[in-house]
């Protein structure tokens, strides 16, 4: 198959205009300018006006709560939205969380994204519904182990032998440690080695909120006694921050994605640096909570790989009546308005080339390139190529076209 588009946008290398992508099954074989392309048996696909880039790589989301849009005001603090949604999960069935879960998979595909990295707070839903969606879709299967009363090792061994039974072609499962003050240090240890032996990656929440940071830091606070009445183990506070904490159950590395990180005491940014850890930033979430500025400068300037994600509808402002949808879109749109010395090319690069790095797709997802995955997607462009970052940043609404793995998720209209 070979696709013209206006505009191709490889993410790897500039625009290019009149460009064409040769695609060979799921791969893709070639990419440039149009008239480069010598003579070939297969028919072109005109797309038209449009740019023709690579689909969008959410690194973070909970499609479980996408039906929760609009339902949980934004609280005054974090523990009480903790205590929301507990009180929101508990009213669920299992069918609410499939018809949720199916629902944010919907929004994202028409929003352009073809890769997911998704928390399973409910595995029971695996395999069934990846084979419901064309997206790529890496599951993170959720351990808390607080109030559970389960042993570490137990949790894990659930965890991991969901994992075992689980084989499908396009998409994975793996672990994530919900949070350091959600889960006891020993299950944080045991998860970084069961994942560094089997090469697996793992994502965990941490440093989002000011009172997770003062538990960690200084063994005190609304969060630590909250907890504490809940019969947590607390001794593991007031030694360092929660990136000092992850660091000494050994849980950094290029195989962690940490989200949020919103609180970072000094050195916490040369620490994820050096072990290059990476960290996923959700813009309209950080929103939400109405967190301090998001310390981005800091961060890269360690060498910290940054992405972007949509975490959860639970954790998204209404705007007006209409209530939100997941889309890598808005969150772009956000970050750029929240952090207006950002460029447009480094945002696009969080929302495809960073992530694909961070879910251990280097390579083959978020960027057109020679043996890439045929993920791609296209927008209406009838701009001149210099436009195109903008352009693609101010996009609203559904994507014209979304190929996955080489297959028409939804097609270009003739």
């Amino acid at each position: 198959m070979i696709l013209r588009a206006r505009t191709v946008l490889p993410i790897s290398q500039p625009p290019i205009e009149n460009g064409a992508v040769v695609i060979s099954g799921n791969q893709i074989r070639w990419v440039g300018a149009r008239p480069e392309l010598a003579t070939a048996d297969e028919p072109v696909l005109d797309l038209g006006e449009v740019i023709l880039m690579p689909g969008l790589i959410n690194a973070h989301c909970h499609l479980d709560y996408t039906d929760m849009a609009g339902n949980l005001p934004p609280p005054k603090t974090f523990t009480d939205w903790i205590s929301l949604i507990t009180a929101a999960k508990t009213a669920w069935s299992y069918s609410d969380y499939a018809d949720s879960w199916l629902r944010g998979a919907h929004m994202l595909l028409k929003t352009g994204t073809t890769t997911v990295g998704d928390i399973e707070a409910m595995p029971d839903l695996l395999p069934e519904v990846w084979d419901a969606t064309p997206l790529r879709v890496h599951s993170f299967l959720e351990m808390t182990g607080i109030r559970a009363r389960r042993a570490p090792q137990q949790i894990l061994h659930e965890a991991v032998k969901k994992i075992d039974s689980l084989a499908h072609a396009r998409n994975r499962a793996s672990l994530s440690p919900h949070a350091p003050y959600s889960t006891l240090p020993e299950l944080l240890r045991l998860t970084a080695k069961v994942a560094r032996k089997r090469k697996w990656r793992v994502t965990t929440h941490v440093a989002e909120s000011d009172q997770e940071f003062e538990m960690f830091m200084h063994g005190s606070g609304k969060m630590h006694d909250w907890l504490k009445r809940n019969e947590r183990d607390n001794s593991d506070c007031g030694h360092g921050s929660p990136v000092a904490h992850l660091a000494r159950q050994r849980l950094l590395g290029e195989n962690v994605l940490t989200v949020h990180v919103n609180c970072l005491a000094r050195g916490d940014a040369t620490l994820l640096g050096k072990n290059k850890t990476h960290v996923v930033h959700c813009p309209r979430s950080h929103d939400y909570f109405r967190h301090p500025p998001f310390l981005r400068e800091r961060l890269a300037n360690a060498g910290v790989n940054l992405c972007l994600g949509t975490d959860s509808l639970a954790t998204t402002r209404k705007t007006g009546k209409q209530k939100p949808e997941l889309s890598l879109f808005e969150e772009m749109r956000a970050l750029a308005g929240s952090d207006q010395g950002l460029a447009p090319m480094e945002i696009l690069r969080m929302a495809t080339v960073n992530g694909a790095r961070a879910l251990g797709l280097a390579g083959q997802a978020g960027e057109i390139s020679r043996h890439a995955l045929a993920d791609l997607i296209t927008i209406p462009y009838a701009g001149k190529p210099a436009g195109v970052p903008e352009a693609i940043l101010a996009h609203t609404g559904s994507v014209s076209a979304s190929l996955i793995d080489g297959r028409w998720a939804i097609p270009p209209q003739s």
